[in-house]
């Protein structure tokens, strides 16, 4: 074996160690929303991939480059975004698809190392609670979570924020509460 060669094992050791270490770095946070409409007009809100742009701020210059005319599991979309005026491509797939209740999305390519958003709904008599769950892991190695507590989550926040005033306004919704991550 050459001296240079890191036998396979050893490679898969590292590789699962990595995949651990980034595990317990990751962040996440819930936002919790009441909307006064039946949980089917708003699973179809929220499936309609064209409804993103609408409840995303205008700063980020989001652009959907191609999606599906309805989403289901296996979809893949992709945007276009400018963070801080720097421009970003990111590409998602529809991992899960439980119609009225749950989707979620993850991303293959973008900004995060990791990005997995699970939207849930439940009937509340007859509104909808809404959950967004994200888990995310911000790259940047050992200043990560410099980046993540200085850029990344007060970006997400007021992102999310706008985003909870939008629904709002679209959906007529009256109640916002937002959660840390238990």
């Amino acid at each position: 074996m050459s001296a240079h060669r890191v036998p396979r094992t050893e490679c898969r050791r590292r590789r699962r160690s990595d995949e651990l270490d980034a595990r317990s770095r990751r962040r996440g946070f819930v936002r919790r929303q009441v909307l006064p409409r039946p949980i089917d007009e708003v699973f179809e809100f929220f499936s309609d991939g064209r409804n993103l742009a609408a409840i995303t701020p205008p700063w980020l210059g989001f652009r959907i480059v191609s999606a599906p005319a309805e989403l289901e599991r296996g979809a893949l979309i992709r945007y276009r975004l400018r963070l801080k005026g720097v421009p970003v491509r990111w590409l998602t797939e529809i991992t899960d698809w439980q119609p009225p209740r749950s989707f979620t999305d993850v991303q293959l390519a973008g900004p995060y190392r990791i990005w997995e958003h699970t939207h849930r709904l439940a009937p509340l008599g007859g509104e909808t609670e809404m959950y967004d769950h994200v888990l995310y892991l911000v790259p940047g190695g050992p200043i990560a979570p410099l980046v993540d507590r200085v850029v990344v989550r007060p970006l997400l926040d007021e992102i999310f924020d706008y985003r909870a005033r939008r629904v709002r306004e679209l959906l007529g919704a009256d109640e916002f509460l937002r959660r840390p991550a238990s």
